[in-house]
């Protein structure tokens, strides 16, 4: 078992790794449950995932309600967060309960906004079952649902009161939602650790194939480094933690003009997303063009789009630029860019033009 703090003074909490883990959940929720019936939200993909927790909880003498949800990004709603709320609401939930989210980062992120939210803010806990969950959304506390303006929103900081992440689920997920998630976990190594993006393009492969061992040492690398850039910077003040949007700003573009659905995985948009700002930072000279080969190149190895056009996105530079300007980091007018002297060299620019990033989508499609 692997324990990493996250550690923010009195919302401090803890992300347990292992193996297996699902099954003896109850003994960590267990003590939070107060003895109370725990809500557990969940989406229907999940169904087999659940039982295993309630089953677990029942031995322990712990009562649950599942709220189940449809799968998928069009979850992350107004319509669905006034769902939900109201849900927990009929079941009582008070202030001093951990409501549990069992799922991806749609159910995190929704059930975390509505804990936030709910009677001023009511405790949860993230029990992660994507790739992509497990190494990103789950850890840190940002918690959102999208708008018509765009992604992630409207939405809080709210710290979860544990994180337990099981990489025996992903398993049973879908081999194109892994490669999905594992955009998050190489992007550790694109931000500042150039050593762990060389062991990427070593285990990639296995990874995504199911090795045990390279899945939890991957997961273990990516928590450990985004609990860290988290403690220095929780509400993305300082600069730190906004190295975590490294191919977001791209991404959400892609996903925007995709209709934020199916037809374009998160994880699919942020791997492009990378790419093109590798891409750009070569062609303002400010990363060796090798570099943003190298990306581009792991990307296509694993079945991860590197641009635009390998995402199925046929959209010029001014619409991507258009979805752009909805972007929540816009600042006075200005919108910040991850952009990279090379790997493991991400540093965040507010001096980039716009019409620049229009002219280089525009080439590079």
């Amino acid at each position: 078992m692997t324990t990493i703090p996250v550690s923010l003074g009195a919302r401090s909490y803890d992300i347990i790794i292992e193996a297996g883990l699902l099954g003896r959940a109850a003994d960590w929720l267990a003590p939070l449950s107060r003895g109370r019936r725990m809500a557990i939200v969940t989406d229907e993909n999940v169904l087999p995932h659940l039982a295993t927790v309630q089953a677990a909880l029942t031995a322990a003498g712990v009562d649950s309600e599942a709220i189940v949800l449809p799968p998928g990004e069009s979850t992350k709603s107004w319509a669905m967060l006034e769902q939900l709320t109201d849900r927990l609401l009929d079941l009582g939930v008070e202030r001093g309960d951990h409501v549990v989210a069992l799922g991806g980062g749609v159910i995190g992120d929704l059930v975390g906004f509505a804990c936030s939210i709910l009677k001023r803010g009511c405790g949860f806990v993230q029990i992660p079952t994507t790739l992509l969950a497990q190494v990103d959304s789950s850890v840190g506390g940002k918690t959102a649902i999208n708008s018509k303006a765009g992604k992630n929103l409207i939405g809080a900081f709210h710290q979860p009161a544990l994180v337990l992440i099981d990489p025996n689920v992903l398993d049973t997920l879908p081999e194109r939602h892994v490669r999905a998630g594992y955009a998050e976990v190489v992007k550790y190594g694109l931000i500042d650790d150039p050593d762990f993006f060389a062991w990427c393009e070593t285990h990639a492969a296995a990874l995504i194939a199911g090795d045990a061992d390279a899945r939890l040492y991957a997961i273990a690398h990516s928590v450990a480094a985004k609990a860290r850039i988290v403690a220095e910077d929780e509400r993305e003040t300082t600069g730190a933690r906004a190295l975590l949007n490294l191919g977001h700003t791209f991404g959400h573009a892609l996903e925007a003009e995709a209709g934020f659905s199916d037809r374009l995985l998160h994880g699919e948009g942020v791997a492009a997303g990378m790419a093109l700002a590798f891409g750009y930072s070569a062609a303002r000279g400010l990363a060796p063009q090798i570099d943003a080969d190298r990306v581009a190149a792991h990307l296509r190895a694993i079945g991860l789009p590197d641009g635009a056009t390998a995402a199925g996105i046929a959209a010029d530079g001014e619409t991507l630029v258009a979805h752009m300007l909805h972007d929540k980091k816009m600042d006075a007018g200005t919108l910040p860019f991850l952009l990279a002297r090379g790997i493991g060299g991400t540093f965040l620019d507010k001096s980039v033009d716009l019409a620049d990033v229009r002219a280089f989508l525009d080439r590079a499609a």
